[in-house]
């Protein structure tokens, strides 16, 4: 049974909706997608560095394509690595940094220094390499970095924001890596996670220009009423050795090719919708905003196509139809529950469609890890909230406690898929069959 059908059982219902993400991680895959963008073999040394949740999964997939010589480094989350046997893979922590992501950053730079003007730095780059390479700045310690990670993780920032801190933070992040390298030639290969894939963005720009500045660093730190560690407020003050801008001379050898994205994960789900029959509306790649606050937005939208009312054109879109959307939201925390962004999405969808019949929702993220919790995201069917009552289980609870885990866990309804080995950030689908007549 297709979602075609007017009243979809809740097994068919689970199955497109795993559908279309397993489609838009299919589209993300770094073994596919590496290999168009392989690039030229140079005189000297070919040397593979790189950070992200993907990256070990872009080594194995660049090395098992390169034929000649190769070495390097490549630093990935904890339970993300995959085995190559040219480039050494080290794991650490996300999304606060540890110690094993500041040594793997200092070797990462100190390989790149080691670089002459006929060799190339290969840079595999992915969602999750800001918190990975944790090379503090001159007078900060990997304390501070943690400290403030986690401030402004909890405040409810945005990654572009927290990437602004970093790189006034960090001794390679924000064009630094590049810098080190020249002037040997650096080939960047990207994989984004970010609303508007912009390079600079993407794991704090380690080998691409920055255009912001210690006083955006200083302002993000004031907006948030961010005052510890004394450390890192003294280092935004001085203001020393700000990192390299757009058209500095270290960027002469530079390239960046952006090899996955956002985007590129929706389209692939929205074509498998249509092939189902099912009518693909694509909102956005790069929605970004308070987890709850994107939750009733969506909310409105779906209940306007519900209703018949969603128009284009002149025309109301017909049913079934799915809703897609991507991004990065974020979570101000105020409760004590466990969950990530996208489960927390799903929590408010829940509570303001409040059981309306014939809508159903997928929200994970795309590297299969919701914040800091072992499942990629969850389900929302109409029945879940009356599901969750006969479990003791409220929503205005759940939603007051961000305790999104504990809600969708007492269902059995959190997505587990393991790391998925990429990472093109949130991804949602909010399946709306027509209402039932009678």
């Amino acid at each position: 049974m297709s979602p075609r059908d007017r009243v979809a059982p809740d097994d068919s219902t689970r199955k497109f909706l795993r559908a279309l993400f397993n489609a838009a991680l299919a589209a993300a895959d770094p073994y596919k997608a590496i290999a168009p963008a392989m690039p030229a073999a140079v005189a000297g040394r070919t040397v593979v560095v790189g950070a992200g949740k993907a990256s070990a999964a872009m080594a194995r997939a660049f090395e098992e394509r390169w034929p000649g010589k190769l070495e390097g480094l490549v630093v990935t989350r904890r339970g993300h690595a995959v085995p190559c046997e040219r480039i050494e893979i080290v794991e650490a922590s996300h999304p606060v940094p540890d110690a094993a992501g500041q040594q793997a950053a200092q070797r990462i730079l100190d390989l790149a220094r080691g670089l002459g003007p006929g060799d190339q730095l290969v840079f595999l780059v992915s969602g999750g390499g800001s918190a990975l390479l944790a090379l503090p700045a001159s007078g900060l310690t990997l304390e501070d970095k943690q400290a403030v990670t986690r401030a402004l993780l909890r405040c409810g920032a945005t990654i572009g924001e927290i990437n602004t801190v970093r790189k006034h933070l960090s001794a390679i992040k924000g064009g630094r890596l590049a810098a080190a390298a020249a002037p040997a030639r650096v080939v960047t290969l990207a994989i984004s996670d970010v609303p508007g894939d912009d390079p600079a963005v993407i794991a704090s720009g380690p080998t691409v220009p920055d255009p912001s500045t210690f006083a955006d660093a200083r302002a993000v730190i004031a907006k948030y009423r961010i005052e510890e560690p004394s450390a890192v407020i003294a280092h935004l003050a001085a203001a020393k050795d700000e990192t390299p801008k757009p058209g500095d001379a270290v960027f002469a050898k530079a390239q960046y090719t952006l090899i996955a994205s956002p985007q590129q994960a929706l389209a692939a789900a929205a074509d498998a919708a249509q092939a189902a029959g099912v009518t693909p509306i694509l909102l956005s790649d790069r929605i970004e905003g308070e987890a709850r606050d994107i939750g009733l937005m969506h909310a409105a939208i779906a209940l306007q196509l519900s209703e018949g009312r969603l128009r284009v054109g002149t025309s109301a879109v017909e049913l079934p139809a799915v809703l897609l959307s991507g991004g990065e939201t974020t979570v101000t925390v105020r409760g004590q529950g466990r969950g990530g962004r996208n489960s927390e999405f799903l929590l408010s969808l829940a509570a303001t469609l409040n059981g309306v019949p014939g809508i159903a929702a997928i929200a994970c993220d795309t590297d299969g890890i919701d914040g800091t919790e072992d499942n990629a995201g969850a389900i929302l069917l109409p029945d879940s909230i009356a599901r969750a009552a006969t479990k003791s289980v409220a929503i205005k609870t759940a939603v007051a406690e961000n305790d999104a885990w504990g809600f969708f866990d007492a269902l059995g309804d959190l997505v587990v898929t393991g790391p998925t080995l990429t990472n093109v950030n949130d991804f949602r689908a909010i399946l709306v069959l027509p209402r039932p007549r009678g």
